[in-house]
């Protein structure tokens, strides 16, 4: 006997009830609940219900659905809502292989943005399954559920329409391996943080524009990170040690990074920075962010003054990747349930070893390596890449009493 599908379909005003009435008039007759799904526009709901009958000469097939569909037509008629029915063989409406997640996000979202990457992912062979809104503010973020797409292809052609578009566009497998990241580990100059913390002290030691210039080569991979670094500390020898207070003050967060760390760490993430900065700034940030791990250089410091030397190993490109294993091996988890976040060459082999890299603002080489990129001034636009709701976000802190005021030493950025 065939098995076929049949696809009922309301739409109009949302209401308490409706899906309780479709569902106590379809129990009377013999089908069973294939798939479901609803979604509400400003008031306006369109519920969708695959339900599965036997088909069949011998069936009685035509004389069940007419009766079926005379019970679901009055339903609609007492609700004020709009009905529509059509059937298909079971095998023609199974979805195909290869769930993918795409994750849109934009300061403002064009007709032209979505009509460009729909265009992109029907080219490409695949179908849309499902568009949900994640965020409305301080990003328009909308998550489409693709099936039947190769995820590099579909990366590389998405990736070009983004550009085009001027939004951000985020390709990853769904399931349990997006829902399984449970560590994420940042870097922290122009990341967690707005700015270079060595130019704030390069500031006070009246040499700024030179240390910024070797920091854009080291940023754009010309220079080796290590040698860098240590011109640029040379050129801090003589600092009093009472500067760190001083820069102290002056970093200031990225707008969005303590309503990211807050929320992963209310899921129970894990949440580490790793920097080619200093731990007599990062260790600050620890202890106000509640951060679990953590890894960056150290400024010698004799006498109460720098002396224009780095202590021990220096956390460079190897050094920051090494950090994120170490770290993951602490957390208990391997390496694919990691999320590496970073701007600049120092971050690629930490962002390649992650489960999923993340370039955040980051320069061309960076965007290019990484598995996905965001281009928005907000670091917990990231969330959405995780699958996490701006609504759950603003529930989750009205439950705990947070508000964005913030009176912090590290400035503003909830």
């Amino acid at each position: 006997m065939d098995q076929r599908t049949l696809l009922i379909t309301l739409t109009g005003p949302d209401r308490p009830g409706v899906t309780s009435r479709l569902f106590s008039v379809l129990s009377a007759f013999p089908v069973t609940v294939a798939d479901i799904e609803q979604v509400v526009i400003r008031g306006r709901l369109t519920l969708g219900v695959l339900v599965a009958y036997a088909g069949g000469p011998s069936s009685g097939t035509g004389t069940t659905l007419g009766a079926m569909w005379t019970a679901v037509e009055r339903v609609a008629e007492d609700l004020g809502m709009e009905v529509e029915l059509s059937t298909g063989s079971q095998a023609k409406e199974h979805r195909r292989r290869g769930r993918l997640s795409v994750s849109v996000l934009g300061a403002t979202l064009q007709p032209a943005a979505i009509a460009g990457i729909a265009g992109r992912i029907a080219a490409a062979g695949a179908n849309i399954d499902r568009i949900e809104r994640l965020a409305q503010w301080p990003v328009t973020c909308i998550e489409l559920s693709v099936s039947g797409a190769d995820p590099g292809s579909l990366r590389v052609e998405l990736a070009a329409e983004a550009a085009i578009q001027e939004v951000d566009v985020a390709v990853q497998r769904t399931g349990l391996s997006r829902r399984a990241k449970r560590l994420i580990v940042m870097d922290v100059d122009s990341t967690l943080i707005q700015g270079e913390v060595i130019e704030l002290l390069a500031a006070h030691a009246g040499c700024l524009e030179e240390v910024a210039g070797v920091t854009e080569q080291a940023m754009r991979g010309e220079l080796d990170f290590a040698e860098s670094l240590r011109r640029r500390v040379a050129l801090l020898e003589g600092l009093p040690a009472e500067v760190f207070e001083e820069v102290r003050k002056e970093v200031v967060l990225t707008p969005g990074a303590r309503t990211l760390v807050r929320t992963l760490k209310r899921l129970d993430f894990r949440f580490a920075i790793v920097s080619g900065g200093f731990t007599q700034i990062t260790d600050g940030l620890v202890e106000e962010l509640g951060i679990d791990y953590s890894a960056a250089n150290v400024l010698e410091v004799i006498d109460g003054r720098l002396t224009g030397q780095v202590v021990g190993d220096i956390v460079d490109r190897p050094g920051k990747a090494r950090a994120l294993e170490r770290f993951a091996k602490e957390a208990g988890l391997p390496i694919s349930q990691t999320v590496a976040i970073g701007d600049g060459a120092n971050d690629l082999d930490m962002i390649a070893a992650a489960g999923l890299g993340v370039a955040f603002n980051a320069k061309p080489v960076v965007r290019q390596a990484a598995d996905t990129a965001v281009n928005t001034p907000y670091l917990d636009s990231i969330l959405y890449l995780l699958g996490i709701s701006r609504d759950e976000v603003e529930a989750a802190d009205a439950e705990d009493g947070v508000t964005s005021t913030v009176t912090s030493p590290w400035g503003r950025g909830a």
